[in-house]
């Protein structure tokens, strides 16, 4: 008998880490030219062929926080962001809940098929409303225009975790005197929390990063950081360094809240996806 020991066992094919490799090329290769970008000079950003040696600058991000408020765009961008994530898991939780209990996959097409729409196609008849009431450059019209969104995603992500609750205990808490909807808060709510924070965490990952909707509906009081990026951009020229530079001080903070809770975002996931 041919025994194998656990060193050969655990090792893995060097082939692995040049997939890896591989696969992580196109997503990283974009932020690490984007990082490169914001610490050259105009004329460097625009030479040809590209330069890869350079002496490293700071002017660009003095210069985005010169030119821009950005610390009043990084709190509007954190007040839409926590506002349409807290109010998309408010709506959204309970709407899965009763597709996924009571079967209406009808409901869910629907919301599918409507947020097939590309969201250029919802921003017309949003400003008209918001002008019609006066909410234009408020933070209600931008966590409303938000959850265009965010609410399509909580329902479809957590359609999945409320499908793989145990009905019968969904039964012995109605057996035992609850209503439907303390059956929801008392049992499938706490089963589902490792969906529920993945879900909360993507929602307001996307509201953050959100540009179209800021753009029309936000005034000067409530723009939020993609609206920084736009302020290089001019019918002259593109301030490339500029742009690169406020686009990696708009990254930076979802990629360290990534990078903190990936563990969280992987688990609950895969638990959607496993469970059954």
């Amino acid at each position: 008998m041919i025994s194998v020991s656990t060193g050969q066992r655990d090792r893995v094919n060097p082939w692995t880490y040049v997939l890896l490799v591989a696969l992580l090329i196109p997503f990283l290769f974009p932020l690490g030219w984007m990082f490169l970008s914001s610490l050259k000079t105009q004329v460097q950003n625009t030479a040809f062929p590209p330069v890869w040696v350079f002496v490293p600058t700071l002017s660009n991000y003095r210069e985005v926080f010169q030119k821009n408020p950005f610390f009043t765009f990084t709190l509007n961008s954190l007040v839409v962001a926590v506002g349409s994530t807290g109010l998309a898991l408010c709506l959204g939780l309970p709407g899965a809940y009763a597709i996924a209990r009571f079967k209406r996959t009808g409901i869910a097409l629907g919301i599918l098929t409507a947020r097939m729409a590309p969201g250029i196609g919802y921003l017309i008849p949003w400003f008209i409303l918001f002008t019609k009431a006066k909410m234009i450059d408020t933070y209600t019209a931008l966590i409303l225009t938000h959850l265009i969104v965010a609410l399509p995603l909580v329902l479809w992500v957590m359609i999945g975790f409320f499908e793989d609750v145990p009905g019968d205990l969904i039964e012995s808490a109605r057996i035992d005197g609850c209503t439907h909807w303390a059956a929801f808060l008392r049992v499938a709510i706490p089963l589902a929390k490792p969906g529920i924070v993945a879900t909360g965490i993507l929602a307001f990952i996307f509201s953050w990063n959100n540009f179209l909707f800021s753009l029309i509906v936000a005034g000067f009081k409530t723009r939020t950081l993609p609206i920084a990026v736009y302020s290089f951009l001019s019918y002259e020229e593109i301030n490339w360094g500029g742009l690169t530079a406020a686009a990696t001080v708009i990254t930076l903070p979802v990629l360290l809240l990534a990078l903190i809770v990936q563990k969280h975002i992987v688990r609950g996931l895969t638990l959607g996806a496993l469970k059954g």
